[in-house]
């Protein structure tokens, strides 16, 4: 089978998340850049990325890479990639664009050179002058770094960190993939207690438990790969079935959120229930400073509020109010992503790790506090 030159794509800050996952899956020749950690593999690893990596947002297929600082060469070297058998003569492709610090910056003019070259190697094969473009979807990209072209695929379709299970959200939800992450990154196992007191639509105590049923992420998705008439169907068949063989139905877990807000908990219910996790996790319509917790060994796993529901102060009282719940707690570990800025001041306590991260958009820090570890048995 070809050998495949993949790249998952992930969110800055997480990829050493993303390589560990890379190299857990049995992924060769692995190497890491800004948002990337690219990989050898067949389509079964190709299939496998999409099925099995949490913090992964895109897996796609490099096609070619190579120097281009004129229009012509663009050109010459996109054709030179064979086209015919990648694309069918119904194919819904569609090239975007970057380009950064090369002299091929105009965006729009690399993808129509782009376009212009995949038809033209196209028209070799099939005899039309015009393709409607009506078949399966085929997203490309041309980016140019300093002046190399890199033509990727893309075989995900939509972006990974949409599992399928999250129907309903409230507003400004943390990314599954994000929320993988930060389980990933902390202390918690199976066998403690893991506690989000602001749980909102249930996002990290679903990706909590996903992990620990070896739920795979990608199990209840659809693909843009699949669609394609070069790909065997049985062989996504076949990861499915073994992801689903792999699932621990019997394991029992101990996790609670909490979140004051009633719609966020019937929400998270839902959610959970999509993924058939409705009995592994309780979701609690209270507040958590009511809510009592035994100092026994437990995680707090939290994306608290940081501007968009609540004014400035009321996120500042929060913060007070969950670092005096926890301060007692000596076996519990903490973790809490926010961009307040004075976070550590608020919480009365300094992280024995901070981590810098994006939460879409917005620059955060990731404040890790750990707590007495667990006696060994």
């Amino acid at each position: 089978m070809e050998e495949l030159q993949l790249i998952a794509t992930t969110a800055f800050g997480l990829e050493a998340v993303l390589k560990r996952e890379a190299i857990n899956l049995g992924f060769k020749d692995i190497k890491v850049s800004d948002g990337r950690v690219r990989f050898k593999g067949s389509i079964r690893d190709m299939v496998m990325a999409n099925m099995h990596l949490r913090t992964a947002d895109r897996i796609l297929i490099e096609l070619g890479r190579f120097e281009a600082k004129t229009f012509e060469e663009l050109f010459d070297k996109v054709y030179d990639i064979d086209w015919p058998q990648i694309l069918t003569e119904d194919a819904k492709f569609l090239v975007n664009g970057r380009s950064v610090k090369s002299k091929l910056f105009s965006i729009s003019d690399c993808q129509r050179i782009t376009e212009k070259a995949i038809i033209e190697k196209l028209k070799t094969k099939y005899n039309i002058s015009y393709f409607q473009k009506s078949g399966p979807r085929y997203s490309l990209e041309v980016s140019l770094l300093k002046d190399m072209a890199t033509i990727t695929l893309d075989t995900s379709g939509e972006s990974l960190h949409k599992r399928g299970y999250r129907k309903k959200q409230r507003i400004a939800p943390i990314k599954e993939t994000m929320a993988s992450a930060m389980v990933q990154l902390s202390f918690w196992k199976a066998d403690r207690p893991l506690f989000d007191p602001f749980c909102g639509s249930g996002t990290i105590l679903i990706e909590a438990a996903m992990l620990a049923k070896n739920i795979a992420p990608g199990i209840d998705r659809k693909f843009d790969f699949e669609n394609w008439e070069a790909f065997d169907k049985d062989i996504l068949k076949k990861i499915r079935q073994e992801a689903l063989a792999n699932i621990d139905h019997d394991l029992k877990l101990d996790i609670i959120g909490t979140d004051i807000d009633k719609m966020s908990i019937n929400f998270a219910k839902d959610n959970a229930f999509n993924i058939g996790l409705e009995d592994s996790i309780e979701f609690i319509h209270e507040d958590f400073r009511n809510l009592k917790l035994e100092d026994n060994y437990g995680v707090l796993i939290t994306n608290p509020p940081y501007g968009e529901r609540l004014n400035t102060d009321d996120i500042k009282s929060l913060y007070v109010d969950l670092g005096y719940k926890m301060r007692d707690l000596k076996t519990w570990s903490e973790y809490i992503i926010t961009s307040e800025r004075d976070f550590e001041k608020l919480y009365k306590r300094r992280a024995d790790r901070k981590r810098k991260l994006f939460n879409g958009r917005i620059k955060v820090d990731y404040y890790q506090f750990y707590g007495l570890r667990p006696p060994k048995n």
